[in-house]
């Protein structure tokens, strides 16, 4: 998962760029990049937050009028800059370009590169990929005339060629800006514009909290499939117009996307609410009786609002979050998760302390830092504490674009609902409903499709037995000079002690 931006206007676009990728942080901690274009592309990229990556000094040499940012999650690879984005290519015309998904055809779609189009990719960032592809079939045009359908077509051959959950943008130098999604719609982008004295300034970006920021009118979603171009007169030229996405990332709603934002025309934060509504018919038939409702910021908090409201019982903000750490699910190792967790959150004693207490999180993927989260709880005072996670359980390896690629790493994946209750210490726990879950977002509702594969193992692009077994080889063989594995999933076998003892 990263974030994109792209801006194309009258004057020098860097500090849109900027500004831009400041309001995606929280979909990339790991590295950023720029690159904008005059007479010659301008690049700046490295590992660290955007603060730290794009100082005054680099800004003032990102001149042009046109330009693509990126803020970077590693899903694969390692975190090298080089990795960072975007990146470019002379030829055709020169492109740059960046991307936010997974391609999970890589080591073919690789190979068709060398030996049909004698390309060699020099990293293993799959955005080489999509660039190289597009960058071939676009150069078997009429370049001395290049038409906006054969621009279009190149997009195309690219979709078809290249297999999963991908929204770029790319600069194409002296010809405009171009911004294309996989035929399934997976990732989230959407296009904006703001008028000036001087003319128009568009833009896209993975998501509208960054329109909200600079003064830019949401004008669309980018669909599933569709191509949007951008000419040199600033005229917008759109391809496979659908209105609705056919296999969206549900995560993006429970977690990934920022509660402010609207992705297809639905506000994050008012269906997280729902989602604790619905959270209410499985707490009143558990039998608890919290006294107290409570979230794990930030990503829980609407969810939590809304149980509590359902269910009759104050919500109260009690773990309080140092804003300057990162996110924890998006830190490479389990290590750096749980320092991560002790180091962020704080709990008010006054409000836990003799306190049966329904804490509401947005997910449970590996365990242990809902476990840190319980713990923390409880050195606070709670008598009891009760887990609730906004999503059902996720049972499958998302293969396109977040970090949870092997099966051993999911706790619900391998262990029942009691074993996870004993393993994190709760005295319960309480999962989504995948059924109301897929009819909050089911297209009865307008919602046009979405993906659920982590919840069902049912994978919108088909059978990817082969993807998941090239990824769990990968990481067994990074990790095999390692004699702790930070990331595995820890035993529960053992049967630790009952909650209730502590």
């Amino acid at each position: 998962m990263c974030g994109i931006v792209g801006f194309y206007g009258p004057d020098d676009v860097a500090h849109d760029i900027v500004f831009g990728l400041t309001a995606l942080q929280h979909r990339g901690q790991d590295a950023a990049g720029i690159a904008t274009f005059d007479d010659n592309f301008h690049l700046c990229k490295g590992n660290g937050l955007i603060s730290d990556v794009f100082r005054p000094k680099q800004l003032k040499k990102l001149k042009g009028n046109i330009g693509i940012g990126h803020a970077r999650y590693t899903t694969q690879g390692s975190n090298d800059a080089e990795l960072a984005q975007p990146f470019t290519t002379s030829y055709p015309f020169g492109l740059a370009m960046v991307h936010n998904g997974n391609v999970i055809n890589f080591r073919q779609a690789a190979k068709r590169l060398h030996e049909k189009y004698h390309v060699l990719p020099k990293t293993s960032n799959d955005l080489e990929l999509i660039m190289y592809t597009f960058a071939s079939e676009l150069r078997l045009k009429n370049l001395d005339n290049l038409s906006v359908i054969d621009i279009f077509d190149a997009v195309e051959t690219t979709q078809e060629l290249v297999k999963g959950a991908y929204a770029t943008i790319t600069v194409i130098a002296g010809h405009g800006l171009l911004a294309f999604n996989d035929p399934l719609g997976i990732r989230p982008l959407v296009l904006g514009c703001r008028q000036t004295e001087k003319g128009p300034i568009y833009a896209f970006a993975s998501e509208s909290t960054c329109f909200d920021y600079l003064g830019f009118e949401f004008i669309k979603n980018v669909g599933p499939g569709q191509a949007v171009f951008i000419d040199k007169d600033f005229k917008v030229h759109y391809k496979n117009p659908y209105a609705q996405p056919k296999a969206f990332c549900v995560f993006e709603h429970i977690y990934f996307a920022r509660e402010d934002s609207t992705i297809h025309g639905r506000l994050v934060a008012r269906e997280r609410v729902r989602l604790g509504k619905m959270l209410a018919r499985k707490v009143i038939e558990s039998g608890i009786q919290p006294d107290m409702v409570i979230d794990v910021p930030s990503s829980g908090y609407f969810s939590a609002s809304g149980l509590a409201e359902a269910i009759g019982v104050p919500y109260r903000r009690a773990l309080v979050k140092n804003n300057h750490m990162g996110r924890s699910f998006i830190v490479s190792s389990q290590a750096g998760r749980e320092d991560i967790v002790k180091k962020k959150l704080n709990p008010i004693r006054e409000f836990v302390e003799g306190k049966k207490i329904a804490v509401v999180d947005d997910s449970i993927v590996r365990g242990t830092t809902s476990r840190r989260i319980v713990r923390i709880l409880r050195e606070a005072g709670a008598t009891e504490v009760y887990f609730i996670s906004s999503a059902p359980p996720i049972v499958s390896p998302c293969i396109y674009g977040i970090d949870m690629a092997m099966s051993t790493e999911l706790i619900a994946a391998n262990y029942t609902e009691e074993e996870i209750c004993r393993y994190i210490e709760a005295d319960k726990v309480i999962y989504q409903s995948i059924d109301d879950l897929r009819d909050l977002f089911s297209e009865e509702r307008g919602h046009g499709g979405s993906c659920f594969a982590c919840f069902t193992g049912q994978y919108p692009t088909g059978d990817v037995t082969k993807y998941l077994r090239h990824i769990q080889e990968e990481r067994q063989s990074h990790r095999s000079d390692k004699k702790n594995d930070a990331n595995a999933l820890p035993s529960v076998s053992a049967k630790a002690p009952a909650p209730t003892e502590h």
